[in-house]
């Protein structure tokens, strides 16, 4: 199944629900604190149960929701690409069209909602039957069934088989279903068999946290098969083995022991009497400690922890990768999210590159979906428009598709300067060309004051007016002429929003 929207709502600054749409590559983009991470963990929190990287305590309650007494998080998400099918009542499958299992747009939509005391509630909003003599099927057990099929003379193949039923008490009622969006409590009935199922084709999603800890001194980031062999020892069949091993040289080790002491009574009894063998148990041993000097090393045996820190990120998102896929496999299920924060982090712009090259291609693989945060300009130079997210604002969260025909002028340095307020030559020089290519540089002039500009050609200096906006592209174009003072990055942003309203109010003449 693959990941069409996210709904948040009371979690951290996201009070009222916001609905997010996500593709194969998402990026979000944004200022800092805006709730680009936010997203990523509320993900974390719906997929692996507060078992995963984040773990929810009430400080994850928005603070004006918890003002207003709403102490409850809910998180949804919307799946499409579904099960054809499901098994739920023994061995007669059934699909979830069937059982009025999706929402109005044919997806699947779990709701799970966290009270601040509790277990959490999942839940199923659908399009689903209302009229009370055919609602509530998915609650009801067989004999219930049963009397509703006797009481209405509903002809049905198998009174043994609940979905069966269900589909025949539908299909008699199908002229007046009341069809209305409700949520489904799965936790109760059959409606709990559907869950139980759904769960076996849920992505299996891994968070990679831009401050996951990359420093000399963290045995994660030293080398990572030390992580490898952690995992590894997890496995029951080698702790089995483990402690078989451990047992044995328990044994072999008292027998030494009892043979040692009584070798000691001939000598000395009184010394033999007072001492005693003192062997670990197998549970204390720590089996990691025997594996402590594995490394991935370089062609000159230069250990990880000694490499750059930008080469040491590297490796660990790498094995990150690694250990997703071989949980997948575990777990055998079909699809897999990869969430990554900021995979710029202590990278030189070559890997960069090469990063979010292997993260498209990563993407356009099946039953693979890939989510980034970043703060990098340069990255986003590097994407296309539908990759985009834009979050916006603090108190009431907005999360905009960036598509070209929206922005003023359609290029990457716009979503930029909307996501991190940067302002650059480039961009000035696309907004300015973009002015006097439409034909409307002498109305964008009309009415701005003038600033003096020393021209220089070859030695012949002469003194001009120009606008704010002029006086920038020829210091853009002609950086050799150093006879003006540079134009400052107040300056810059002031003439790129100029120009930008400018544009925007052409576009909506």
């Amino acid at each position: 199944m693959k990941i069409s929207q996210v709904k948040i709502a009371n979690f951290r600054g996201y009070k009222d629900e916001t609905i997010i749409d996500l593709d194969e590559l998402t990026v979000f983009v944004g200022k800092n604190d805006v709730g680009k991470s936010t997203v990523l963990e509320a993900l974390d929190v719906f997929f692996n149960e507060s078992k995963g990287v984040i773990k929810l305590d009430k400080e994850d309650i928005n603070k004006q929701g918890l003002a207003e007494e709403n102490s409850a998080i809910c998180i949804a998400v919307v799946f499409e690409d579904l099960p054809t099918s499901l098994v739920i009542d023994s061995t007669n499958a059934t699909t979830l069209q069937d059982e009025y299992l999706l929402n109005r747009q044919g997806k699947l939509e779990i709701v799970k909602t966290y009270p601040s005391a509790g277990k959490e509630k999942v839940s199923v909003k659908a399009h689903h039957p209302l009229n009370p003599a055919c609602a509530d099927l998915l609650l009801k057990r067989q004999k219930d069934l049963q009397a509703i099929i006797k009481k209405d003379s509903i002809l049905c193949d198998d009174q043994k088989k609940n979905s069966v039923m269900r589909k025949a008490i539908w299909q008699h009622f199908s002229e007046d279903l009341q069809l209305q969006d409700i949520e489904i409590d799965v936790t109760k009935e059959d409606a709990k068999n559907i869950w139980d199922q759904l769960k076996n084709y849920m992505p299996l999603y891994s968070l990679f946290q831009s401050d996951r800890k990359n420093s000399d001194g963290d045995s994660e980031i030293q080398d990572p098969m030390k992580l490898a062999v952690q995992e590894i020892l997890k496995d029951t069949s080698i702790q089995s083995s483990l402690n078989k091993v451990a047992i044995e040289v328990d044994f072999k080790l008292k027998e030494v022991a009892d043979r040692t002491l009584e070798k000691l009574k001939e000598m000395n009894p009184e010394i033999a009497n007072s001492l005693n063998p003192v062997i670990p148990s197998a549970e204390t041993l720590k089996w990691a400690d025997v594996f402590k000097n594995v490394s991935i090393s370089g062609d000159e045996d230069i250990p990880i922890n000694k490499r750059g820190s930008g080469v040491k990120r590297l490796v660990l998102l790498n094995f990150f990768r690694a250990e997703a896929e071989r949980r997948k496999k575990e777990k055998n299920v079909p699809d897999i999210i990869y969430a990554i924060e900021e995979p710029e982090t202590s990278q030189h712009p070559d890997h960069q590159k090469k990063l979010i090259d292997a993260f498209i291609e990563l993407s356009k693989i099946q039953h693979t979906q890939i989510i980034l945060t970043t703060h990098s300009p340069s990255i986003v130079k590097m994407l296309d428009f539908e990759h985009l997210k834009l979050i916006k604002g603090e108190q009431s969260k907005e999360v905009v598709t960036v598509e070209r025909h929206n922005l003023p002028y359609p290029s990457l340095n716009e979503v930029n300067f909307l996501a991190f307020n940067e302002a650059d030559d480039g961009y000035h020089n696309e907004l300015y060309g973009y002015i006097e290519s439409e034909g409307w540089l002498s109305e964008y002039k009309n009415g701005k004051s003038n600033r003096a500009y020393k021209k220089d050609w070859k030695g012949n200096v002469s003194e001009i007016q120009i606008i704010l906006s002029e006086y920038i592209r020829h210091q853009i174009h002609h950086p050799e002429n150093t006879r003006n003072q540079r134009f400052t990055a107040e300056e810059l942003r002031q003439s790129i929003s100029e120009m930008r309203t400018f544009i925007v109010g052409k576009q909506n003449a």
